[in-house]
């Protein structure tokens, strides 16, 4: 009887091992917009897959994922298994150490189908540290019917003097038609990204060879007044408010001549449940001025997984499986091709159905126009095409974007707004210790 107790007892423990064993659960932590919320309900596709593997997710809002997942992954907390993160975090974490090496992933994979600028700001020193899950540039977006009433027509690589014209031209501020929307509202990844991908195609940049700050530079001073001239003549009002969403809203509602942003706004534009000018929107690259660059940015939404995991290999399943080419024919199944999650791979946009999508080959064209290890016309001495990637640059163009939207605002000069970032990014930089 004892022995068959025991028996029993080992059979019951083996098997609560057995089942521990065979229901790995990988903690998620991600973004809450419409790509990331979709992957979400296709989970069940990755656990019949996966039948060992359980998924739980944590959704949040961008600045309260940033904050959480930076905590945990420099103190090696271990509270998640895979993350959402940007190109910005990617490259500063790689080198850390903090991310661990995605080089292994399975040959079906087809690391060589990613996109070269797209894979590109994603690997350290030869090791891929994370996989993009959708990526974007940014681009013109304008009413064709209001290009064509104001008797000019849209190149498809317009330049910066083109845009302020037409800006011009479109507005009919009676009835609230603004002929440019751009971002105004404070923050390193709002109007600063703007800025900063604007300033490329000025002949600007963030730093010298030799990390001193340059907004004290004719190339800034052109960028930054073009910028306000442009947006108190043809903008809409309280534009220091407007971020991507209330640009967004603007632009669906029928109040917006020309939006340049990012390219992942081109489904939501033209989905006719949405927009009410969805059958009358073109594309066009981001402005230059004949300088060699343009002023597009570049960025991608990874997944990576931390260095604290103790479930590494499950984790590598998920993100095998989400950012994978069948990822992107199971969303077209449900969804139908226009929202796939775009700019990864080479072969969606080789595809002949993706191809129909109106915003596919400009898309392709303004991510392939970007170039984060050289951003600028002059060197500079980091990587990034609207963000420069170093820790210290968060802070700085928080501080930068606050002053550039209080001079949007009216309440300072565009002298006096350069004059502050120079000051304060110079203090940041010498704090630091890149400069003296």
């Amino acid at each position: 009887m004892a022995f068959h107790t025991r028996a029993l007892l080992s059979a019951c423990a083996m098997a609560a091992l057995c089942a521990s064993a065979s229901a790995e659960t990988i903690t998620i932590a991600t973004v809450n917009n419409g790509d990331m919320i979709r992957m979400q309900g296709l989970t069940k596709d990755f656990t019949d897959k996966n039948p060992d593997i359980e998924v739980k997710w944590l959704t949040m809002e961008e600045n309260v994922l940033r904050q959480r997942v930076t905590t945990d992954v420099a103190t090696k907390g271990g509270q998640f298994d895979v993350m959402t993160i940007g190109t910005y975090e990617v490259p500063i974490w790689g080198k850390q150490g903090w991310l661990v090496s995605l080089n292994d992933l399975p040959e079906s994979y087809d690391v060589d189908d990613l996109l070269p600028a797209i894979r590109g700001g994603l690997t350290v020193d030869g090791e891929l540290y994370a996989a993009p899950f959708y990526g974007e540039s940014s681009m013109v977006m304008y009413r064709t019917d209001l290009m064509e009433k104001a008797g000019l027509e849209m190149p498809e690589a317009p330049t910066w003097d083109f845009i302020v014209k037409a800006a011009k031209a479109m507005t009919d501020k009676e009835n609230e038609i603004y002929g440019i929307c751009l971002r105004g509202k404070a923050g390193w990844g709002e109007n600063m990204a703007f800025l900063t991908a604007m300033s490329n195609s000025f002949g600007a940049r963030w730093f010298d060879m030799d990390w001193n700050p340059q907004f004290n530079t004719p190339e800034w001073k052109e960028t930054l007044t073009t910028y306000l001239d442009v947006m108190n003549e043809a903008g809409p009002p309280g534009a220091s408010s407007n971020g991507f969403n209330e640009n967004l809203a603007l632009f669906q509602t029928g109040k917006c001549g020309m939006w340049i942003d990012a390219t992942v706004a081109a489904s939501f534009v033209t989905n006719p449940k949405d927009s009410q000018v969805a059958d009358k929107v073109g594309f066009a690259l981001a402005p230059d001025n004949g300088l060699g660059k343009r002023s597009n940015w570049l960025w991608a939404w990874t997944l990576a997984i931390p260095a604290g995991t103790q479930k590494e290999a499950a984790a590598k399943k998920f993100i095998d499986w989400a950012t994978s080419k069948e990822y992107l024919e199971l969303v077209a199944a449900e969804e139908g091709w226009a929202n796939v999650p775009p700019g990864t791979r080479t072969s969606l946009y080789e595809n002949p159905e993706y191809q129909k999508v109106p915003f596919a080959k400009m898309t392709l064209d303004s991510i392939n126009s970007a170039d984060p290890n050289n951003p600028t016309v002059e060197p500079v001495p980091y990587v990034g095409v609207q963000f420069v990637a170093i820790p210290e640059f968060q802070g700085m163009a928080t501080v930068t974007g606050q002053v550039f939207s209080a001079a949007l605002a009216g309440s300072m000069d565009a002298d006096a707004a350069l004059a502050a970032a120079q000051a304060a990014t110079e203090r940041e930089m010498k704090k630091a210790g890149y400069i003296k």
